[in-house]
């Protein structure tokens, strides 16, 4: 690549030379930035011992080795993938558009610049050939045989430049005429002066212009990156200790002669020494990025599926995570199909990356504010937009990033703090165990239903579609689900923990997926609760990681061995926002820049997908005005009606006794710490006060009574 971005041969470009390297060590080339340091390969040979490995070809291009018998695809990749070819797309017309625009809006400027550099080329033009009319360059010829005081030779030479410059005066004057006709031609129209001025104006202006000056900017910054050769591949293999350049049969071989442009960077496929594996490679990554002289997060190898010891090394040209793939697809805000794969963004080579979320479940874990939620409601929005997807959201932070979902969820609730709509634990607990019994009567109807409606007594998009069955595929959404097993209620939890475990080991067969994310994927709960929690992570197959504080951190949320693998989320920069580690999703384990979808591009998808809903007769339970069943109870208002006259202070433990007796239906299992939650809530104070000679938490009549006038103002 040169500074304008374009393709040039390694010929052409500008080489340094480099220290002598000891005899003892192989010849290798190095490189700098934007330069080869080194005398080109057609100029030197190609030094690299690169066999290739019995049972591969290479391939025409030499970009890779290509099991024989392996059937190339018709349409290339970037053709089928419709997401990746419209990106190509619109990034390529954007670039010639800004490019266009940019040199628009100087075009006047550029018209007198080159003015000026054609008046300079034509003054060139002229002296160049009025030199080579007087044929000065024999001036030295005469004045040496001048000062030699040779009369015979100065005017032999005098003689042969009166006749050249006679020959060569009628050329000029025969240019000098076609050009006044060439003129007065030129001259006879609009037009026709306008096409030589078009014609002749460049070309002058192009001899004209001083060295290093152009005519036109650089609408585009060009880009710097470090070029690699073979060479540098091996230095950098060595380096590592993966092999050895002397040893015999320690070498490193590629498996293909070629160092092939693959996007917006360079790859190889490269065969270790026997004994080495991918493993080695993995744990050996930072140190190859050093023997390539670029950053760790432009090194990247992927395993070969014919043999352990070879793999595919990408180096990109600069650091593909930093660049942003910008909004998310689903703003088309058309409708999906749940039974595909969600489209999330695309992996460091720029490849387009989906997440299967039917038969799945799905934790996405990160430290704050490096986009967890945003990728939880990016998989949350393309199953919303399918109007068979029943939904069911619960957010435990009660943040504005999931409320718009209420106008598309089965069953919704936000925060832990008790709403108009009820306490949100406990509508997630009904919730919960509704699913439980539905994930148990599907696997009984399933069953039941002939072979020829159901193969193999699996969920179908038939059944799943079709409204007399009653089983569509569900997806249950929980945001910062840690704090569904910390609550006030010490039973809730148990419940929570037991009803989550449950789900996500048996719901996903039945076509009732989940997504949950996290911030603190351990140390939650104690004893049976805890032990429930580290199960349902455990239990998700695919799994999203952002950056983390640690690699210990990093494994509980990618899955155990995955630091051993090499895939590390505490290694992504702070600055990576949407950036993560995704595991299990395929064979693949891509590093993934989520396409970003804020909350206005939410509440316009979800909108749409309301409609889309209400259309196809699938809207249902909270969205469609179908609220909890019981009787929501304005628990401030309760507890101050359980003071009686001339109390100050009530005890917790005593609030909620005569909660349960008064109001059974609503409070019969209400423990004091969940009476105190709730009441603090709203601004009333735990205090202490003496109650039959003991000293208590509890409320005061007036602190209560001073919430509720505050409510209502």
């Amino acid at each position: 690549m040169n500074l304008n971005g374009t393709s040039k041969p390694m010929a052409d470009v500008v080489r340094l030379p480099l220290p002598t390297a000891p005899e003892t060590e192989p010849e290798m080339q190095d490189t700098s930035y934007e330069v080869v340091l080194d005398k080109p390969e057609e100029e030197t040979g190609d030094t690299v011992s690169a066999p290739v490995p019995e049972g591969t070809v290479p391939s025409p291009a030499g970009d890779e080795a290509v099991t024989e018998g392996a059937r190339r695809p018709i349409i290339p990749p970037v053709f089928r993938d419709r997401v990746t070819f419209e990106a190509a797309v619109r990034k390529t017309v954007g670039r010639w558009l800004h490019i266009t625009g940019y040199h628009a809006v100087r075009a006047p400027w550029y018209a007198v610049r080159m003015t000026g550099y054609a008046l300079l080329g034509t003054a060139k033009l002229a002296g160049k050939q009025l030199r080579w009319w007087w044929v000065l360059e024999q001036q030295p010829l005469r004045q040496a045989a001048a000062s030699k005081g040779d009369a015979d030779l100065w005017l032999k030479l005098h003689r042969e430049v009166s006749k050249v410059r006679t020959g060569r005066g009628m050329v000029v004057l025969g240019e000098t005429v076609l050009i006044g006709a060439g003129a007065m031609f030129a001259a006879g129209s609009a037009w026709t002066t306008a096409g030589a001025a078009a014609l002749v104006v460049p070309l002058l202006a192009r001899y004209g212009r001083p060295a290093g000056k152009n005519i036109a900017g650089q609408a585009v910054i060009p880009s710097r990156y470090r070029v690699i050769t073979h060479d540098v591949v091996l230095r950098a293999y060595y380096a590592a200790k993966l092999g050895h350049p002397e040893k015999p049969g320690q070498q490193v071989q590629f498996a293909a002669p070629g160092l092939a442009a693959d996007g917006d960077g360079s790859k190889v496929t490269v065969d270790l020494p026997y004994g080495k594996g991918f493993n080695d490679v993995i744990q050996a990554r930072d140190a190859l990025a050093s023997g390539l002289d670029v950053a760790i997060s432009q090194v990247f190898v992927t395993r070969d599926a014919t043999s352990h010891r070879r793999h595919t090394l990408w180096v990109a040209n600069r650091d593909p995570l930093a660049v942003p793939v910008g909004r998310t697809p689903l703003l088309r805000c058309k409708p999906t199909d749940i039974w595909e794969p969600a489209p999330v963004g695309l992996d460091e080579r720029g490849r387009a990356v989906t997440v299967p979320l039917l038969w799945n479940s799905t934790m996405v874990g990160a430290q704050p504010r490096q986009g967890k939620t945003f990728f939880a409601r990016l998989l949350a929005l393309y199953a919303a937009l399918d109007p068979y997807v029943r939904l069911s959201v619960f957010d435990a932070s009660g943040k504005p990033d999931w409320r718009k979902f209420a106008l598309v969820a089965h069953q919704f609730s936000s925060g832990l703090v008790m709403t108009r709509e009820g306490d949100p634990v406990e509508i997630l607990v009904e919730a919960l165990r509704e699913l439980k019994a539905d994930v148990q009567d599907r696997y009984q109807r399933l069953s039941d239903l002939p072979t020829d409606v159901c193969p193999e007594g699996k969920l179908t998009r038939e059944i799943a579609r079709d409204p007399k069955y009653g089983m569509p595929v569900r997806g249950v959404f929980l945001d910062e689900f840690q704090e569904y097993y910390d609550t006030p209620d010490v039973e809730a939890n148990k419940e929570i923990a037991s009803l989550l475990l449950f789900l996500v080991k048996t719901a996903p067969a039945a076509g009732v997926f989940m997504v949950d994310a996290t911030q603190k994927p351990s140390g939650i709960g104690a004893g049976q609760v805890a032990t429930s929690f580290n199960s349902f992570r455990d239990n998700h197959q695919t799994r999203f990681s952002l950056r983390t504080g640690s690699w210990q951190v990093s494994d509980l949320v990618l899955g155990a061995g995955a630091y051993s693998e090499g895939f590390d989320s505490s290694l992504l920069l702070p600055s990576y926002k949407g950036v993560g580690i995704l595991r299990g999703a395929s064979d693949d384990t891509p590093t993934v820049r989520s396409h970003l979808a804020d909350a206005e591009d939410a509440e316009k998808i979800l909108n749409v997908a309301r409609e889309i809903r209400e259309r196809a007769g699938t809207l249902s339970g909270h969205a469609a005005g179908d609220r909890t069943a019981r009787q929501v109870r304005d628990v401030l208002a309760d507890v101050h009606a359980m003071f009686l006259p001339g109390e100050g202070f009530l005890p917790w433990q005593e609030l909620a006794t005569r909660l349960a007796d008064k109001l059974p239906q609503s409070y019969g299992d209400l423990t004091a710490d969940a009476v105190s939650a709730q009441v603090r809530s709203f601004g009333v104070q735990s205090v202490n006060g003496k109650r039959d000679g003991q000293v208590l938490k509890g409320a005061k009549h007036d602190a209560v009574t001073a919430a509720l006038q505050a409510r209502s103002t």
